[in-house]
């Protein structure tokens, strides 16, 4: 299979080690990875934001650049989900739309495409991890602790195949961290509070590392954390995955 790698934006420019670890573990599995130069914004900050009708020059490059892959992986599942909801061009509806169903966040892409049972990571650290809304509620990357049904977490899945990991369970496992895209902007007062909370969850487990699949909310959760003088630390799932491999 051959697969375009998207990178969002922010991750690009803050986190580019997420964007590494995840090529590095793709090709690592015997993937054929492409990494298309001229990608930019899916668009998703206008969207939120009430300006989804400004993002057409988003959509139309997104396709010029992905719509040849066998699939198109990206380590951020607010991204994904946006690109696979909301991706259209009015003059090539239908290839706009083969596109979007080719899109697939990296720990779904690794046990729904892949099919990864096992991986030779080592990360001896005491690990949190943290549920971001739209990979749960929209990717179905992991089971709402409110509904009567079977309990699975993608994520948590492949984070458990990683030797040495400690991984601690959250007294409130699928709290939202108060990112929300813009809302963190529009309500900053409100999205720090809940980030605060989603915070203390980890601190009181004694977490060395809060890990997750979207380094959006991750960075929300940095920015407490340094201003809270802590030495617990942030981390991409894929840099997890990817370490010792």
């Amino acid at each position: 299979m051959k697969v375009g790698l998207f990178i969002p934006c922010y991750v690009d420019q803050f986190y580019p080690g997420a964007a590494i670890a995840t090529l590095q573990l793709l090709e690592k599995l015997g993937v054929d990875v492409v990494y298309p130069a001229n990608q930019t914004c899916c668009g998703q900050p206008m969207a939120n934001s009430g300006f989804e009708h400004l993002t057409g020059g988003c959509n139309e490059l997104f396709i010029k650049n992905f719509s040849d892959f066998d699939y198109i992986v990206a380590p951020s599942g607010s991204c994904v989900l946006h690109v696979r909801e909301h991706l259209y061009d009015n003059k090539q509806p239908e290839k706009a739309q083969e596109t979007a169903h080719k899109v697939w966040e990296l720990t779904s892409f690794l046990t729904d495409v892949l099919k990864v049972e096992s991986l030779p990571s080592k990360f001896p650290h005491r690990v949190g991890m943290h549920q971001s809304c739209h990979g749960q509620r929209g990717l179905h990357l992991s089971s709402m602790t409110e509904l009567v049904a079977p309990d699975f977490s993608k994520p948590g899945s492949l984070l458990k195949m990683v030797e040495g990991i400690d991984l601690i369970e959250l007294d409130r496992k699928d709290e939202c961290c108060g990112f929300g895209g813009t809302f963190c902007v529009t309500e900053e007062a409100v999205s720090a509070k809940m980030g605060k909370d989603r915070v203390a969850d980890h601190l009181h487990h004694d977490a060395e590392y809060i890990t997750g699949v979207d380094m959006s909310c991750l960075m929300h959760m940095e920015g407490i954390l340094r201003r809270q003088g802590s030495k617990v630390k942030v981390i991409h799932i894929a840099e997890i995955l990817n370490s010792e491999l």
